[in-house]
Parts: C-alpha cells; sequence; structure tokens
C-alpha cells in the first residue's frame, strides 16, 4: 500500500529534481510506486528501493530521502496489516538495527509534519525542536547536538532564503543536518508558499535539485 500523501510527495520531488537533473521522472515514478506500494516486508522494499536507484545513478542523491519516504509510509500505510504490537516486536528492532545507518533527519521531520497534520496544529521550528524532539531537555543531548546548527540560527526563520543559503553553504561536512539545512529552515520560513515564494527558494538554493526536491517534500507534507 501507498499512502496518498507520500504518493504526492513523491511526485513532487521528482518532478522538482528533474528539472534540473535530466531523468525519465515518468519511468522512475513507475518503478518507484511499485516498491511502496508492494505488499512485501519493510526490509525486501528497502532492497528494491536500492535496485530502481542503482538503475538511476543520477538520481542518486535522493536514495537515503526516499528511504525516509519509504518508512514514513511503513508507519502510515503498510503498518496496517501487521499485527497492532508490531513495532514493539523482535523482528522490528532487527529491522531498525540493520537500518541504523539508513536516511535521513527528514524522517522525524515528516513525522513532526503529520503529527502536526493530525492534530490540525501549525507546524513551527521551534515548536518542532522544543516540543517533538524535546532539545531542551537532557534526556535528549543528541538531538541537541545534531540541530545545534539550526538552534544557533533559528533566527533565519525571520529573514530571506538569500540568508538561509549564505548559512548553509559555511556549514561544516560533517554536520549531519548539512544536506537538509536550506530546504529545511526555507521551509519553516513560510510553510505555504505561494508559487514566487518557492521560485525565491530555487533561485537561492544550495544544490538546486536536491534542495528544490526534499522542500517540495516538506510543502507536500504540509498540505490538508
Amino acid at each position: 500500500m501507498i499512502d496518498s500523501t507520500i504518493q504526492n510527495a513523491i511526485n513532487a520531488a521528482l518532478q522538482a529534481y528533474t528539472a534540473y537533473t535530466p531523468i525519465n521522472a515518468e519511468e522512475l515514478k513507475t518503478k518507484l510506486t511499485a516498491v511502496f506500494s508492494a505488499e512485501e516486508d519493510f526490509l525486501s522494499k528497502a532492497d528494491a528501493l536500492d535496485a530502481v536507484f542503482n538503475d538511476y545513478p543520477q538520481a542518486d542523491a535522493l536514495r537515503e530521502v526516499f528511504f525516509d519516504l519509504l518508512m514514513v509510509n511503513f508507519f502510515s500505510a503498510d503498518i496496517d496489516r501487521l499485527e497492532e504490537d508490531y513495532l514493539d516486536s523482535p523482528e522490528w528492532a532487527d529491522i531498525e538495527e540493520q537500518t541504523l545507518d539508513r536516511g535521513t533527519e527528514l524522517l522525524n521531520l515528516l513525522l513532526y509534519l503529520n503529527e502536526c497534520r493530525d492534530e490540525a496544529i501549525e507546524p513551527s521550528l521551534e515548536d518542532y525542536l522544543t516540543e517533538f524532539l524535546l532539545v531542551e531537555d537532557d534526556e535528549f543531548q543528541d538531538e541537541h547536538q545534531i540541530y545545534e546548527p539550526v538552534i544557533a540560527n533559528q533566527i533565519l526563520v525571520e529573514s530571506s532564503p538569500e540568508e538561509v543559503q549564505k548559512v548553509a553553504s559555511k556549514l561544516s561536512e560533517d554536520a549531519e543536518l548539512r544536506d537538509i539545512f536550506y530546504p529545511m529552515m526555507t521551509f519553516f520560513q513560510n510553510t505555504q508558499p505561494s508559487t514566487s515564494d518557492e521560485e525565491l527558494v530555487a533561485q537561492n538554493a544550495v544544490d538546486k535539485g536536491f534542495d528544490m526536491a526534499v522542500y517540495s517534500i516538506l510543502v507536500e507534507f504540509n498540505k490538508d
């Protein structure tokens, strides 16, 4: 099964990415949709996802982002056909262990946006950091460390994409949030962007194809 929001996010991400990278978007979309829709276990679907990206090396930058989407789809759609306590099972614990090095911090942000939609909450960077990630709590100092560049630059949500781009370009190569910093911060600047807003975000993007693919996913997840 595939969640409708996930399907829309796949479509939007590929449309944004292929605007800057020559790939047959329709062909890739068809193959990815088949992976997400398959009634197989999660690891089998992850292997199938990797096989698709192995066949499309031009799109490899999106591999881990789509792994995040696959995980969210599992929580949103696939979980319905499994036992109620599946996420507490040894099988799921083994899956988590095998996929520790997969995906990005985009996963947490997408889960947050799902929660906002379910509870009719307007997403904000402050709410995401303090209420969802609990970065101010002593128990969650790992998250605080990962999100340090965001915490230190929260003022950027009141600024412009151009200012976000300046900071994003100077982030350390080993910063875990380096790749998604620009699309995340520009999304929180305006969570309901107009076409002109999106054009301004694209104009200042650090890596236009990747940034706009991730940004498009976030915008899609925040739609009613």
